[in-house]
């Protein structure tokens, strides 16, 4: 036995389903997951002494690669005057001026402590400034585990099976609107039957936690005129793709600014973090100015401001977004090579650092189509893979990441090693 599946055995006993984040336990591709003990540049190694290439890159902060020194320093030196205080502090004065200034929609930000807790409260924000109670999601996005938006939901809720989570009243269910993303129609037609009832659209402007997706041009444009019209409010989730495809998120590169914008991942540096900002008199319904209730014992926590700043000015002196979009290209061309070798169907929809694998025939524009991707050949394709020491997201339905650590020999081999395992299916 080896020591990743002791580990497990172990894990088995006093955590449900031995991990701590279902798409973690392998349950969709097969198999026992591996434990790391350590990571480093595009590396993981793991308790069974392998090394891995990796594309999750904790599903999103790493774009800077793991233990990046400036990172470590920065935490290490705030670590040095305590790790909380439950007091306003330097760090997230720093940070809130950073975002705002790199972020186009944001004018005032508040700070939390995860993507789930920043979508979350979006939302109650979104209600209790228009005094409405419906949203609008988007089926296959995944906005966090929070009960209005874990309907018809991505990521690891799709992944086992379970997009609408048990445990969701049915009141609360009534009050999500749940339409195909790409189809403009729908969102007409929800307005019209819902007038003056729908306080807020949520989306990923990107989804990618249905694999990935990309609008359709005009789609995000005819969002924001009918939010606009409709006196409802635009929300982009951009918990991923905010600082990973821009430093101004997919807002600046579509032109688009929507009312609020939900951020994590990147501006944590690897810590727990999350953030929602946007109009500031839309954000100033907040306690303790407005009426809506939002706090956080560990909101603003100096260690996750400190490699925040970090990450984000390393970000801002290298603008490292051409050099990741050619390699993600790369990775592109790699795949789809291999397949039409093969003979099989493939769909490798890329943006910036960020890629998705569907064996598919079908372009996949929405939940549906997405759903069309052969998951046992996907299955196949990631053992493949891992057993030759590359680490893929461990779902048919997930997003894959690049960093700027895979420049150079890491890309090349793993490349490489992904035709290999295409080849062998």
């Amino acid at each position: 036995m080896t020591r990743s599946e002791q580990l497990f055995e172990r894990a088995l006993r006093v955590i449900p389903g031995g991990v701590n984040s279902p798409v973690r336990a392998f349950r969709s591709v097969g198999g026992t997951p591996f434990f790391v003990t350590s990571a480093d540049g595009a590396m993981l190694y793991t308790a069974d002494g392998r090394q891995l290439i990796d594309f999750v890159c904790t599903w999103g902060p790493a774009i800077l690669g793991h233990n990046h020194p400036a990172i470590k320093a920065a935490i290490a030196t705030a670590l040095e005057n305590g790790t909380s205080f439950g007091t306003p502090n330097p760090y997230e004065v720093e940070i809130a001026e950073l975002i705002v200034r790199f972020v186009p929609s944001i004018r005032k930000v508040r700070l939390c402590n995860s993507g789930t807790e920043a979508t979350m409260s979006a939302i109650r924000l979104a209600r209790g400034f228009t005094r409405r109670d419906k949203i609008i999601k988007f089926a296959g996005c995944y906005h966090g585990h929070s009960d209005s938006l874990l309907i018809k939901a991505g990521s690891g809720a799709l992944t086992h099976g379970y997009p609408d989570s048990a445990g969701v009243p049915a009141a609360f269910a009534r009050e999500t609107i749940i339409l195909p993303f790409n189809d403009p129609a729908a969102v007409a037609a929800a307005f019209a039957a819902n007038p003056d009832q729908i306080a807020g659209i949520i989306l990923e402007p990107y989804p990618a936690n249905v694999g990935l997706i990309l609008p359709e041009p005009g789609f995000l444009a005819s969002l924001r005129t009918q939010c606009t019209a409709h006196g409802t409010l635009l929300i982009f989730d951009e918990v991923m793709t905010g600082f990973r495809l821009a430093r101004g998120g997919v807002q600046e590169l579509e032109g688009i600014t929507p009312d609020l914008t939900t951020l994590g991942k990147i501006i944590g540096g690897g810590l727990p973090v999350g953030a929602f900002g946007g109009r500031a008199d839309i954000m100033d319904c907040l306690a303790p100015l407005g009426p809506v209730y939002q706090a956080g014992t560990l909101s603003g926590n100096p260690l996750a401001m400190a490699a925040g700043i970090a990450a984000l000015k390393l970000l801002e002196e290298s603008n490292p977004y051409p050099r990741l979009n050619r390699l993600g290209r790369e990775v592109q061309d790699a795949l789809l090579a291999a397949a039409r070798k093969k003979g099989l169907p493939l769909q490798v929809p890329q943006v910036g650092s960020m890629f998705a694998v569907f064996f598919t025939a079908t372009p996949v524009r929405d939940y549906t189509t997405a759903l069309t991707s052969d998951a046992a050949l996907f299955g196949r394709f990631f053992h493949g893979c891992l057993d030759r020491g590359v680490y893929l997201p461990p779902s048919a339905y997930e997003t894959a990441f690049l960093s700027t650590a895979h420049e150079g020999t890491a890309v090349a081999r793993a490349c490489q090693i992904m035709t290999d395992a295409i080849a062998a299916l």
